[in-house]
């Protein structure tokens, strides 16, 4: 009987401590899930008001929690592109898309190689993020300037035309007749002003403001 009431005793007192060490890790785990909280808040808060060293230091400090966080390295490499350290925006955007490739991330990669001038690798990027997601307007214009730089005017005027089958606007529709312009496709060009016109609102009709649609880049 003794020894039946220690293994019953001792079985007991491991069952307690189990449930003893998952609290402390619940509770630990949610410590940590409230800090990472704070930190992009306090990192959102920054980026925002233009506080780009309190938003970096709040940003490197996730990553010394989880160094595989893609979206800490995504919008670090927004902060330093919005202050033209353009290095070090690749080199973020690059382990971003290494952990996680995004549409984004992708994007935003391809976007800091066009600044740089750097069109093959601008053009790369573009590409993979428009395998990953090719219903945005704004990605398939970004990938004509590139190729436009390339001189694929080809290309360029088809993701163009992408671009306006995907958002008719006055934005896309000007680009596609100044695409047509430069490529010597007048007649096109003055089809596209024709339609330009027709979007013009008539005097004395009151305009209608249309919500763009929120996109993170």
């Amino acid at each position: 009987m003794l020894e039946l009431a220690v293994v019953v005793g001792f079985g007991f007192m491991t069952f307690r401590a189990a449930n003893l060490r998952e609290d402390e890790l619940g509770d630990f785990s949610r410590k940590l899930s409230d800090k990472l909280g704070r930190l992009w808040d306090i990192a959102h808060q920054g980026m925002r008001e233009n506080r780009f060293l309190r938003a970096e230091k709040a940003l490197l400090t996730i990553l010394k929690i989880d160094e595989k966080n893609a979206a800490a390295y995504n919008r670090l490499g927004i902060l330093y592109a919005k202050q033209k350290e353009y290095k070090d925006a690749i080199d973020c955007f690059e382990i971003a898309s290494s952990i996680e490739p995004t549409a984004s991330s992708l994007h935003n990669l391809g976007l800091i190689y066009y600044e740089t001038e750097n069109y093959q690798k601008a053009a790369s990027a573009f590409e993979q993020a428009l395998k990953l997601e090719d219903s945005l307007a704004a990605r398939h214009i970004a990938y004509a300037k590139v190729q436009e730089k390339l001189n694929n005017e080809k290309l360029m005027i088809q993701e163009l035309e992408k671009a306006v089958e995907l958002e008719p606007n006055h934005e896309s529709y000007t680009l596609l007749m100044k695409g047509y312009e430069a490529v010597g496709m007048q007649a096109e060009a003055d089809q596209i002003e024709e339609r330009l016109t027709k979007l013009v609102v008539p005097a004395g009709r009151p305009k209608r403001v249309l919500r763009p649609k929120r996109v993170v880049i």
